[in-house]
Protein backbone atom coordinates (compact mmCIF):
# COMPACT_ATOMS: atom_id res chain seq x y z
CA UNK A 1 0.00 0.00 0.00
CA UNK A 2 2.50 2.19 0.85
CA UNK A 3 4.91 1.36 -1.83
CA UNK A 4 3.70 3.77 -4.82
CA UNK A 5 4.15 6.63 -1.98
CA UNK A 6 7.83 5.94 -1.44
CA UNK A 7 8.19 6.00 -5.44
CA UNK A 8 6.44 9.21 -5.55
CA UNK A 9 9.11 10.53 -2.55
CA UNK A 10 11.59 8.94 -5.12
CA UNK A 11 10.86 10.15 -8.27
CA UNK A 12 9.25 13.72 -7.13
CA UNK A 13 12.09 14.64 -4.91
CA UNK A 14 15.10 13.27 -6.65
CA UNK A 15 17.72 15.69 -7.73
CA UNK A 16 19.20 15.19 -11.43
CA UNK A 17 22.28 17.76 -10.31
CA UNK A 18 24.70 14.72 -9.75
CA UNK A 19 27.98 16.23 -11.01
CA UNK A 20 27.76 18.83 -7.88
CA UNK A 21 27.50 16.49 -5.60
CA UNK A 22 29.80 15.79 -3.07
CA UNK A 23 29.80 11.76 -1.96
CA UNK A 24 29.98 11.03 1.46
CA UNK A 25 32.08 8.13 2.63
CA UNK A 26 33.45 8.66 6.11
CA UNK A 27 30.91 7.89 8.68
CA UNK A 28 32.62 10.83 10.95
CA UNK A 29 31.42 13.15 8.43
CA UNK A 30 28.03 12.24 8.46
CA UNK A 31 27.54 12.20 11.43
CA UNK A 32 29.06 15.79 11.97
CA UNK A 33 26.40 16.18 8.83
CA UNK A 34 23.41 15.14 10.20
CA UNK A 35 24.10 15.44 14.67
CA UNK A 36 21.07 17.65 15.91
CA UNK A 37 19.57 18.61 11.97
CA UNK A 38 16.10 17.46 10.58
CA UNK A 39 15.99 15.99 6.86
CA UNK A 40 13.62 17.78 5.41
CA UNK A 41 11.55 16.53 2.01
CA UNK A 42 7.95 18.04 1.76
CA UNK A 43 5.66 15.66 3.89
CA UNK A 44 8.85 14.12 5.09
CA UNK A 45 10.62 15.11 8.21
CA UNK A 46 13.58 12.61 9.87
CA UNK A 47 16.46 12.64 12.51
CA UNK A 48 19.24 10.21 12.11
CA UNK A 49 20.43 9.93 15.13
CA UNK A 50 24.23 8.97 15.63
CA UNK A 51 23.49 6.29 18.15
CA UNK A 52 21.97 4.77 15.17
CA UNK A 53 18.28 5.04 15.17
CA UNK A 54 16.07 6.48 12.65
CA UNK A 55 13.28 8.49 14.04
CA UNK A 56 10.48 10.88 12.03
CA UNK A 57 7.22 11.14 10.05
CA UNK A 58 6.38 10.71 6.48
CA UNK A 59 3.04 11.73 4.92
CA UNK A 60 2.08 11.55 8.59
CA UNK A 61 2.87 7.94 9.39
CA UNK A 62 5.74 7.33 11.98
CA UNK A 63 9.25 6.24 10.75
CA UNK A 64 11.49 4.16 12.78
CA UNK A 65 14.56 2.50 12.17
CA UNK A 66 18.44 1.76 12.59
CA UNK A 67 21.64 2.60 10.83
CA UNK A 68 24.86 1.35 10.51
CA UNK A 69 27.77 2.64 8.35
CA UNK A 70 29.61 0.17 6.30
CA UNK A 71 32.26 0.01 3.97
CA UNK A 72 31.78 3.69 2.84
CA UNK A 73 27.79 3.35 2.83
CA UNK A 74 25.05 4.56 4.77
CA UNK A 75 23.17 1.21 5.63
CA UNK A 76 19.58 1.70 7.04
CA UNK A 77 16.64 -0.71 8.13
CA UNK A 78 13.38 1.37 8.06
CA UNK A 79 9.90 1.02 8.71
CA UNK A 80 7.41 3.24 7.53
CA UNK A 81 3.77 3.19 8.99
CA UNK A 82 3.68 -0.35 9.98
CA UNK A 83 5.42 -1.42 6.77
CA UNK A 84 8.49 -2.77 6.38
CA UNK A 85 11.10 -1.42 3.98
CA UNK A 86 13.90 -3.60 4.51
CA UNK A 87 17.39 -3.25 4.45
CA UNK A 88 19.61 -1.64 2.41
CA UNK A 89 22.68 0.56 1.65
CA UNK A 90 22.69 3.99 0.15
CA UNK A 91 25.39 6.18 -1.12
CA UNK A 92 25.18 9.41 0.69
CA UNK A 93 26.77 12.35 -1.28
CA UNK A 94 25.42 16.51 0.35
CA UNK A 95 25.86 20.17 -1.83
CA UNK A 96 25.08 22.62 0.31
CA UNK A 97 22.50 22.15 2.68
CA UNK A 98 20.90 19.37 0.80
CA UNK A 99 22.07 15.88 1.32
CA UNK A 100 20.89 13.17 -1.18
CA UNK A 101 20.71 9.08 -0.44
CA UNK A 102 20.98 6.65 -3.89
CA UNK A 103 19.98 3.20 -2.89
CA UNK A 104 21.61 0.30 -3.52
CA UNK A 105 25.06 1.01 -2.91
CA UNK A 106 24.40 4.16 -5.45
CA UNK A 107 22.43 2.61 -8.21
CA UNK A 108 19.23 2.89 -7.19
CA UNK A 109 16.77 5.50 -6.61
CA UNK A 110 17.19 8.72 -5.16
CA UNK A 111 16.13 10.79 -2.90
CA UNK A 112 16.82 14.53 -1.68
CA UNK A 113 16.62 16.29 1.49
CA UNK A 114 17.18 19.92 2.93
CA UNK A 115 19.14 19.50 5.94
CA UNK A 116 17.32 21.82 8.67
Amino acid sequence: MYRWVITFIVVFFSDSVAAEYKKVTEEAIFVELTESKELVAPFVNLKVLPEGQIIGQGIGWDVTGTWSWQDGYFCRDLNWGGDELGYDCLEVAILNNRIRFTAQKGTGDTATFRLR
